[in-house]
C-alpha cells in the first residue's frame, strides 16, 4: 500500500470494509482533507456518523458503514474542472445522471459537484462515489 496518498487509502479501506459487509471501519491517519471528504460522504448519505477517537498518537476516525457504496474512489490525475465542465467529468466517472457525486476542491472548500455547479465555481476534482 502506497503511503503517498493518505485519502486513496483511506477510500480504499473503506470500500474493503463495504465489500466485507463491515458495519464500520477504523482510519488512521486523519487529515482535515480526509475529514472533509468523510463529511460530505455522509451528509449524502453514503456512509453514516463518523466519529473521532482520540488516542496519543494523532487520533483516528471510526465510520460507520451502510452498505450503500458501489464504488469510490479517488480521481488521479486531480483534473480542474471550470465552472461549466461538470457534467463531461459526471458522464466519465458516475455511471448514469443524478446517480452518485463527484467531490470537489473549490476556492471555498470541499463540496459536490451539485453544490460547486450552483455557485458557480471550478476547482480540482478529488473522488467520486456511487
Amino acid at each position: 500500500m502506497s503511503m503517498n496518498d493518505p485519502l486513496a487509502n483511506v477510500l480504499s479501506k473503506i470500500m474493503n470494509a463495504e465489500n466485507r459487509e463491515r458495519s464500520e471501519c477504523i482510519i488512521k491517519p486523519v487529515s482535515k482533507l480526509i475529514k472533509k471528504v468523510l463529511e460530505i460522504l455522509s451528509d449524502e448519505g453514503y456512509i453514516g456518523e463518523v466519529k473521532e477517537i482520540e488516542d496519543n498518537k494523532g487520533n483516528m476516525l471510526q465510520v460507520a458503514l451502510l452498505g450503500k457504496i458501489n464504488k469510490l474512489n479517488v480521481i488521479k490525475p486531480r483534473f480542474f474542472v471550470k465552472k461549466d465542465g461538470y457534467e463531461k467529468f459526471e458522464k466519465r466517472y458516475l455511471p448514469s445522471n443524478d446517480f452518485g457525486v463527484l467531490i470537489v476542491s473549490t476556492p471555498s472548500g470541499l463540496k459536490t459537484n451539485k453544490e460547486a455547479e450552483k455557485k458557480e465555481t471550478g476547482g480540482r476534482l478529488i473522488a467520486y462515489v456511487y
